[in-house]
């Protein structure tokens, strides 16, 4: 009972960090797609208790950075996950190492709230000031491979805008196959109402 009454402090912490990061940085500039909010805070409760449960084998630290690395690496094995959101998830995995700290150095748990709040407002100004827009994307199979050509870019975009009725403001070709004559594009538009993602 006494390793729990040690380990909630942390824990109420790392949910009200996590929680307050999404709730006022992440969900306001996102508000289309807040799915990932959960898996955040998810992955931030988890890894907490995961962490701070092998405090006392000398594995905690190297194994939190170890598992940050592996989910960087991983990134969920799919490229559909906007990097904004990955940088959101990477801030929610660092909170609950910075967390366990507390139980293993000397850092008082009062430096350590302060130490949240510093990222939290961080992570809140960074958002409100670069106002970076959350901006949708789809891949899509394109066959009219003359017009990937960098010189064609714009006849490309209004191809792409013509065929499927969005505002395109950027199109990366991710795959050229030249066997089918196709490319791989990834689409990125202006958010519409009710639009669902891939």
């Amino acid at each position: 009972m006494t390793f729990l009454l040690e380990l909630f402090p942390g824990f109420v912490l790392t949910l009200v960090t996590a929680s307050l990061i999404i709730a006022f940085a992440y969900v306001p500039s996102n508000r289309r797609n807040t799915d990932h909010g959960f898996t955040c805070l998810t992955f931030s409760v988890m890894l907490y208790f995961v962490i701070a449960l092998l405090r006392d084998v000398q594995l905690s630290l190297g194994l939190g950075f170890g598992l940050l690395a592996l989910f960087s690496l991983l990134h969920y094995r799919s490229n559909n996950i906007p990097v904004k959101d990955i940088t959101y998830l990477f801030v929610c995995i660092t909170l609950p190492l910075l967390n366990t700290f507390f139980v293993v150095t000397r850092i008082s748990f009062l430096e350590l709230i302060v130490l949240n709040l510093m990222i939290f407002f961080a992570v809140l100004i960074l958002e409100r000031l670069l106002r970076t827009p959350y901006r949708p994307s789809k891949r899509v199979q394109y066959e009219k491979i003359e017009l990937i050509k960098p010189e064609r870019y714009e006849e490309l975009l209004a191809d792409l805008r013509d065929r499927t009725g969005l505002d395109i403001q950027q199109a990366l070709i991710e795959e050229i196959d030249f066997l089918r004559d196709t490319a791989e594009i990834r689409i990125y538009f202006n958010d519409l109402e009710g639009l669902s993602r891939d």
